[in-house]
């Protein structure tokens, strides 16, 4: 790799085109030169990488299969939205060598090592950049145009101080060792020193004891105390005579302080903790609208890789949207529009791989879950033979659990008369078809289009759909029924039935009726899904559905922003699952809850969150911009509407670097259980909008009290370390 290899880069059947793949000395960035123009640029970064997949796994690919064999193909997947790299090596060896290589340099290392290295590549990669004229030292002028793009404004004597501090040789330079030196003194943590001083006799280390008075009396850790001092000290001391002496330094301790066990996510939390045998209809599920989707609704391209991200990001609910094609082969894309389309093997294909993958971080072994796909059909649709498994209920009024359908996949969708006729024998009743979101996206497209005058308005045009009797056999447990009302729907429908409703009409019943709503979810599953005007796949508020109980509520998962934090928040616990437990209140089929009168809420009084928003460290600039930023902190809270609130700190001018703040907000929490916490940083502007730099939501169920880091992530919801907040939380009741 650090040789390097001639490969074709493909982005197309027609566009192949040679490129020579280099691994830098860094071992952290590749290059690439195109042999045309012997031009030279970094193609990507080591930490960019999230996965390498071997042989056709990417639709280009699969396009190229009988002209490149699969032992020579392979896909470089990068995390956020940014596109797959697709490559074809000159040999099979020359792929593995790239291919097992990439994977070596990509694995995750204990975090000690992980902290020990981001820093490093972080000082590294400053240096270089920084380095104008290559020869690998840096003179004063160099180090303040470092500062600058490091987001630092700093005095001119305090950083000619620093300079020369680090200046060992008195050469007027800084070299290797001399750097880091400099590095070290820029980010000393002044906060944190006090901090440890405060609980240090003599000011240079923590006793065992002194340690673990610090985490009873500010972490308000309460179990294992000792232990779990001693377990800090081994993990996260680096000097080999203090572990030996049980105590720990300043360097350690601020390593434990950015450490999963110093964040403000209950690391507890991150794994499988919640009881998962409760019937379906008690979870929030994760779930995707139109998945195949990776642009808008009209014109947008279809590709596996839609299900394959949503998937990796821990999404149990996928929609599939069968329609016939050529020689009866079954395609997938949005209906009556000008999406792309692609083979419905695929999709079957890439779900046979991806969909009981373990999730991305550590769960128990048993953690591999169910699958509910959203099926809808043409006519003409044929069932193919494939290896789907499907759950079979004794009765349909039988309420399945997420322990009981693992490893299984459920279909949603249409139904040719009764689950009853499955289950006991054909009836006598007419065959019912039940209709589904899409007839009514499609309608409301159709409506709206007509009274805005749309040109696509041709393309809405549905003709009366019939449902394949092959696909109608497979939906066991989810059969999609129309919503006639709460009523009706506790008179005749079944806890195995499942209704889909628009965004605006479950406002409505959140308006109207807000209570009976919870009620009815109680018992049984409610899909939401986006607006039909919704083409540009823009998002809505997922949290007021949450709000009464909804379980599927679909989102697109390709579109960032504040929706898709709280879909990822919410999420982000119970071992990434996909599935998170309701509250006990909204799980009563008799419940009084009303989302809209937190009084309803049976238990204890309102509680206060207290945060402390002391510092940021290493904050990202704004994207394609080169000023130093000058940022502020948002907390907001979503949850019922009494909850909902935010604060902001006052921006710190000209500081991306280290920014302090020390401002307390506070909040009032009616129905914690229900609340998401979301940080938010952003580049003050008096002018205009603020600038995103980064967040981070999670539960309020999942945050640890105490002095805390919080991890920022990008718009795309992928990590950009070293950036961090530290807070202080205290919550009261």
């Amino acid at each position: 790799m650090q040789q390097g290899t001639l490969m074709r880069k493909v982005k197309s059947k027609s566009w192949k085109k040679q490129r020579f793949f280099k691994l830098q000395d860094d071992c952290m960035t590749i290059w690439y030169q195109s042999k045309r123009t012997g031009k030279t640029e970094s193609a990507f970064s080591i930490s960019d990488v999230e996965t390498v997949r071997e042989g056709h796994q990417s639709e280009v690919l699969q396009s190229l299969a009988e002209e490149f064999p699969p032992e020579r193909c392979f896909t470089i997947v990068f995390y956020g939205r940014r596109g797959n790299l697709d490559l074809i090596a000159g040999s099979a060896e020359e792929a593995q060598c790239w291919v097992q290589g990439l994977r070596q340099l990509i694995e995750p290392r204990s975090f000690p090592l992980t902290f020990a290295l981001v820093s490093l590549t972080w000082i590294r990669d400053w240096f270089q950049k920084a380095d104008k004229n290559k020869d690998g030292r840096m003179n004063f002028k160099e180090v303040q145009h470092l500062l600058k793009m490091m987001n630092v404004d700093m005095n001119e004597d305090h950083a000619l101080r620093l300079f020369q501090d680090a200046d060992k040789s008195e050469s007027g330079t800084l070299e290797g060792e001399e750097f880091v030196l400099f590095y070290k003194a820029l980010t000393q943590r002044e906060e944190v020193l006090s901090l440890f001083q405060e609980f240090s006799e003599d000011g240079k280390k923590l006793t065992l004891l002194e340690l673990v008075d610090f985490l009873r009396q500010e972490q308000l850790e309460d179990e294992g105390t000792e232990e779990m001092a001693m377990e800090l000290i081994d993990k996260y001391e680096p000097s080999e005579t203090a572990r030996t002496r049980h105590v720990l330094s300043a360097d350690g301790f601020l390593m434990y302080l950015c450490s999963p066990e110093g964040s403000i996510f209950n690391p507890q939390h991150r794994e499988l903790w919640q009881d998962m045998n409760q019937p379906l209809c008690h979870y929030f599920i994760s779930s995707s609208h139109n998945t195949y989707l990776i642009e808008d609704q009209l014109r947008g391209q279809s590709s596996i890789e839609g299900y394959i991200r949503a998937l990796k990001r821990g999404c149990r609910c996928l929609e599939v949207d069968c329609w016939d094609g050529p020689n009866g082969e079954p395609m997938v894309y949005h209906g009556h529009t000008f999406t792309s389309k692609i083979p419905f093997r695929e999709v079957v294909s890439t779900l046979g791989k991806y969909a009981f993958k373990n999730p991305p971080t550590p769960s128990p072994p048993g953690c591999r879950r169910e699958l509910v796909v959203l099926a809808s059909s043409s006519a003409g649709f044929q069932r193919k033979q494939g290896s789907w498994r499907s759950w079979a209920p004794q009765s349909a009024s039988l309420s399945p659990t997420p322990q009981e359908l693992k490893h299984k996949i459920l279909l949603k969708g249409k139904k040719i008369g009764r689950l009853e006729d499955m289950l006991d024998g054909p009836g006598d009743e007419v065959p019912d078809v039940s209709d589904d979101d899409n007839g009514a996206e499609a309608e409301e497209e159709r409506r709206r289009a007509k009274v805005g005058g749309a040109g696509w308005d041709s393309a809405l045009q549905k003709d009366k759909e019939t449902l394949a009797q092959a696909l109608s056999d497979c939906v066991i447990y989810c059969k999609n029924v129309s919503f006639q009302g709460f009523q009706e729907a506790r008179s005749h429908s079944r806890p195995s039935e499942i209704s889909s409703l628009s965004e605006a009409k479950a406002r409505k019943l959140i308006r109207d009726a807000g209570n009976e709503f919870v009620r009815h979810n109680a018992w049984q599953l409610t899909r939401i899904y986006p607006s039909g005007m919704r083409t540009d796949s823009s998002n809505y508020s997922p949290q007021e559905m949450w709000n009464v109980g909804c379980q599927i509520v679909a989102l697109n998962f390709q579109t960032a922003g504040t929706e898709m934090d709280l879909c990822d928040g919410l999420f982000s616990q119970n071992g990434r699952c996909g599935y998170v437990l309701k509250p006990p209140f909204m799980r009563d089929e008799e419940t009084l809850f009303n989302p809209s009168d937190p009084g309803s809420r049976e238990g204890p009084g309102p509680i206060t969150l207290t945060i402390q928003v002391i510092s940021g460290q290493q904050l990202p600039k704004v994207a394609n911009s080169k000023d130093i930023i000058d940022p502020l902190v948002r907390v907001e809270i979503h949850g019922v509407p009494a909850d909902q609130a935010h604060q902001e700190t006052k921006y710190i001018e000209n500081n991306g670097f280290n920014p302090h703040w020390d401002e307390t907000l506070q909040f009032q929490l009616h129905v914690p259980e229900l609340a998401l916490v979301r940080f938010v940083v952003e580049d003050y502007d008096k002018t205009s909008r603020n600038d995103f730099v980064g967040q981070f939501t999670l539960a309020f169920a999942n945050i640890k009290p105490g002095y805390r880091h919080i991890h920022l992530l990008s718009k795309d919801g992928t990590s950009i370390p070293p950036s961090s907040l530290f807070v202080h939380i205290r919550i009261t009741e």
